[in-house]
């Protein structure tokens, strides 16, 4: 009975006593670090908390964007698209709503900012990494809920920043074939409600948005296949509120279905093997060709254009075409039923200007139609891309 009380006595003295308890502590914590210490493993770094943001936790990573022409929008990993042989019926690459249809896919990186253009002639901009990673199947963030953006407005061109890139200039294009270049230093405080990129038409909407060093050339396409080659110099920098000028001009019923830039390095290769640029088109009914750039001459902005490729019935009006280069190995097709089919570049063909092409794409459904395209780098030139 004595030893008990005793102990009792002891532990409320302990308890009653702060410094009594800190002694304890003291003792008893010197004892289990001279039993169990061992040298730290992990290593301490003194920095500013100011300094920090959620990106530091976020590794930079290759990774596809995709969008639907109502609105929603998924991140998923390029691994997630396997390449199939040519004139393959591909796979189920997004779950859509009925009637809805894939609008944009873009090979990005997890720290590149994201710049949303709306047919309004609006931009908005988020991190890629605020993208919630999705499965191939899935139906994606709605985008409505990631930017405020109006229930009248849509995505019509997505353009990843990067700041290890030089970008320089932005260069937009509308629907009825108006260019413009901005400086892209106008695009770099936007609100969360968005900023004007461009100044429209009444009966016009912007379609196309790509970044540029300020002495690359223009490729513009239309539906009704009539393409222009033109220096980016031919237009002038203006502000974000102004219209822009004429790129190509167009008869009535035709419009633009695409718009890139040409590097100037490539077009002044010598060595057109090792350092090329192809133009890749693909026509609404699944058939495509590669056709040199220069079998495309240059001409003064504002023109009517060249035939870019022999359109007919079989083959259906222009869909999409881009430019490919040395660097590049495959492109992932999304027809409007959001079948999307993965093919290498080189098993397409290259041939001529006033050419047809070959089938790259078919349908399951009798009224499916290609949608939309992206060109994927070769893995050893992504590697480059994120390590510079």
């Amino acid at each position: 009975y004595k030893e008990i009380q005793e102990t009792i006595n002891e532990l409320t003295e302990i308890i009653t006593k702060a410094d009594k308890m800190v002694s304890v502590l003291k003792k008893e914590n010197k004892e289990i670090k001279e039993k169990y210490s061992d040298p730290r493993k992990s290593k301490i770094f003194i920095k500013n908390l100011e300094d920090f943001n959620e990106e530091d936790l976020i590794p930079n990573e290759k990774t596809l964007v995709t969008t639907t022409k109502t609105g929603y929008i998924k991140r998923v990993s390029k691994s997630t698209y396997k390449a199939q042989r040519r004139g393959g019926k591909g796979i189920v690459g997004m779950a859509t709503k009925e009637e809805d249809e894939i609008d944009t896919i873009m090979s990005v990186n997890t720290h590149d900012d994201l710049l949303f253009f709306t047919n309004k002639g609006k931009v908005f901009k988020i991190k890629v990494w605020e993208l919630t990673e999705s499965t191939r199947q899935a139906k994606g963030q709605a985008v409505i809920n990631l930017i405020n953006i109006n229930q009248e407005e849509k995505i019509q061109a997505i353009l990843p920043i990067s700041q290890k890139k030089d970008h320089k200039y932005i260069i937009l294009a509308t629907k009825k074939g108006i260019i413009k270049k901005t400086h892209i230093n106008q695009f770099k405080n936007i609100r969360q409600n968005g900023l004007i990129a461009i100044k429209l038409d009444p009966d016009d909407q912007l379609c196309w948005a790509q970044t540029t060093n300020g002495n690359n050339q223009v490729f513009m396409v239309t539906h009704n296949g009539k393409c222009i080659r033109f220096d980016e110099t031919d237009a002038r920098p203006m502000g974000r509120h102004t219209r822009g000028v004429r790129g190509i001009l167009l008869k009535d019923s035709d419009h633009l279905v695409s718009m890139d830039t040409i590097p100037l390095e490539a077009i002044k290769s010598k060595n057109r093997k090792k350092v090329y640029r192809d133009i890749l088109v693909v026509t609404e009914n699944g058939m495509g060709k590669r056709s040199s750039i220069y079998l495309y001459p240059k001409q003064k902005r504002g023109g009517v254009g060249v035939k870019v490729a022999n359109l007919s019935t079989r083959t259906g009006k222009i869909a999409k075409a881009q430019v490919i280069s040395q660097d590049h190995e495959s492109v992932i097709l999304i027809s409007k039923k959001a079948v999307t089919i993965k093919l290498p570049l080189r098993n397409i063909p290259q041939l001529g200007r006033n050419t047809k092409g070959v089938i790259l794409m078919r349908f399951k459904t009798k009224n499916d139609q290609v949608s939309t395209m992206t060109i994927l780098l070769k893995p050893t030139e992504m590697k480059k891309k994120l390590n510079k």
